[in-house]
């Protein structure tokens, strides 16, 4: 019995213990299943999104916009003047260079108004220089705030004293030179027309024989009657005084080999009285005498110092002179231009080089001018050398235009053929519309082939270029510059992350409409995730796969 009830307790005990193995594989089993059907949810999640690989490529950054192809320059010729067109010698169609002359206006109505201007001018130059002569002139005079001689020879009296007041005509002294003496000799007519001034001449003493050499100053061209009717004419000779030579003594006289016809007396070459010149009305006042009598002076000598005030007034008379004359000077000259610029407008010149366009004015048409309304034009020329259009480019993008940029560019007329362009200017005047800031930039065309002014053409300009990078879609990149690479470790969302991928930060250079260039942070091959929400991008790429590279 004992036996028994302890068979019966163990085989109980074997039971309890078996069921608890089976409740505890139960469990596990149940703990197992689960995970793993975690962890095909996770792979599942992980394959259902759209991804991309990171290739290796070139990418370009580009701006496009439209605009209508024009010409470099363009010039429409108008006339300034009225008048027949006498000459008009181009024809529509040809080429013509900056400066030719293309009209020509009668102007005979301008001819004598222009030569009066010439004549004004001229005349304004003289009295300028005049005016500056008269105030160097004052200044040499008036030198040291002296007043100076203007005979030579010595001063038999003097007739002015310290304190007097001395104006033009004013006598100072009078003034007596015997070192030079004259002497007027009768020759032949016949004779003295054969006599010029500057010859030597030979003077003969007539009481001691005694022979002086001269110089002839003058010959009259008057004919008087000597005793005996003969005709002669008086040559005027000076000489040195050898001393004691006075007006006493005769001499006759020969010349070129010719004798005098009688004899002549001796005169001092000086002797008067000398007065002064003052300028104007003003006068002078004697601080002091320089000179005594018996002094011997030239012509430049000081007499007497002179008041600075008086020196000041006299050369600020001569200095408005020269402003005066100046002034007139410039006015003639501003009137000059003026008429010579009216003049030159009735010959009107082609302003740049180019084709004509069109000739509306003929040589014989009368060009008139109405007051209130728009010039005729008479010609129109485009510059073709060059061709250019322009781009509006919003505020947003217009920092990144630069000139030296590449452009490319299609025409809707051309289909097939593209052309190349240079930004060659950015514009700072801006524009408005729709709340919307555009700026123009102008393109020029680096080669024209059948373009012509006023097409319509696409342009796309190249903002940078970067080859042979590693690139992803745009839509790859997340806020951050974070990047959802392909991980399928990862078995649970992280925050907006997505079960299969690990957050990845990534350094960024290039980006184009499609791509953006990652500088550091993945390596060619990753599997990157794309953004669902784009479908452009969901468009271009099939779920694992990416681009092939190259630009889109």
């Amino acid at each position: 019995m004992r036996i028994k009830n302890r068979i019966l307790k163990k085989w109980s005990t074997r039971k309890k213990a078996a069921a608890a193995l089976v409740i505890l594989l139960g469990a596990g089993g149940i703990f197992a299943f689960q995970r793993v059907q975690n962890a095909k949810q996770a792979a599942a999640a992980g394959e259902a999104a759209r991804t991309a690989s990171v290739t290796r490529g070139s990418i370009t950054s580009e701006l496009s916009s439209s605009g209508v192809i024009a010409p470099k320059d363009t010039y429409s010729i108008t006339s300034l003047v009225e008048g027949e067109v006498i000459l008009a010698d181009f024809e529509e169609g040809d080429q013509v260079e900056e400066g030719q002359v293309l009209y020509q206006i009668d102007a005979s109505s301008m001819e004598s108004e222009l030569q009066s201007a010439n004549t004004s001018l001229e005349r304004a130059n003289k009295n300028y220089a005049s005016a500056q002569e008269d105030y160097a002139e004052a200044a040499a005079d008036y030198s040291g705030n002296t007043y100076k001689s203007t005979r030579a020879g010595f001063i038999k009296s003097l007739s002015i004293e310290a304190g007097d007041k001395v104006s033009s005509g004013t006598q100072l002294a009078s003034i007596y030179n015997d070192k030079t003496m004259r002497i007027k000799v009768p020759f032949l007519s016949g004779e003295a027309a054969l006599i010029a001034a500057g010859q030597q001449a030979v003077l003969i003493l007539s009481d001691t024989g005694e022979q002086l050499a001269g110089v002839v100053t003058s010959v009259s061209s008057m004919d008087e009657a000597l005793d005996g009717g003969r005709l002669v004419r008086y040559v005027t000779v000076e000489t040195e005084n050898p001393g004691g030579l006075t007006s006493s003594h005769q001499a006759s006289a020969e010349i070129a080999g010719f004798r005098s016809a009688g004899e002549g007396g001796f005169d001092p070459v000086t002797d008067t009285v000398m007065s002064a010149e003052v300028t104007g009305n003003g006068s002078l006042e004697v601080e002091s005498l320089l000179v005594h009598e018996g002094d011997y002076v030239t012509a430049g000598t000081p007499i007497f110092r002179i008041k600075s005030s008086d020196v000041a007034d006299i050369l600020e008379n001569f200095q408005d002179a020269v402003d005066t004359a100046e002034e007139n000077i410039q006015s003639a000259q501003s009137k000059l231009d003026s008429t010579q610029d009216s003049y030159d407008n009735y010959t009107i010149t082609a302003p740049i080089s180019g084709q004509v366009i069109t000739k509306s004015v003929k040589a014989g048409d009368t060009v008139s001018r109405n007051s209130g309304s728009s010039d005729t034009t008479l010609a129109v020329i485009y510059d073709l050398s060059e061709l250019t259009f322009e781009m509006s480019v919003d505020e947003l993008d217009v920092r990144n235009v630069q000139v030296g940029q590449k452009v490319e560019v299609t025409a809707d007329a051309l289909e097939g053929q593209t052309f190349t362009g240079t930004v060659t200017n950015v514009s700072l005047e801006s524009t408005q519309s729709n709340g919307v800031t555009n700026y123009p930039v102008t393109v020029t065309l680096d080669e024209t082939g059948d373009l012509l002014p006023g097409m319509n053409v696409d342009g796309v300009i190249i903002l940078d270029q970067a080859e042979d990078v590693l690139m992803i879609p745009v839509d790859s990149l997340m806020r951050g510059n974070q990047v959802y690479v392909k991980d399928n470790t990862v078995k649970e969302p992280q925050g907006g992350v997505p079960a299969g991928f690990k957050a990845v930060e990534v350094e960024t250079g290039l980006t184009s409409d499609s791509y953006v260039e990652i500088i550091s942070g993945l390596s060619e091959g990753e599997e990157v995730y794309v953004d669902e929400s784009s479908t452009d991008t969901s468009d271009m790429f099939q779920m694992g796969g990416g681009p092939g590279g190259g630009r889109p």
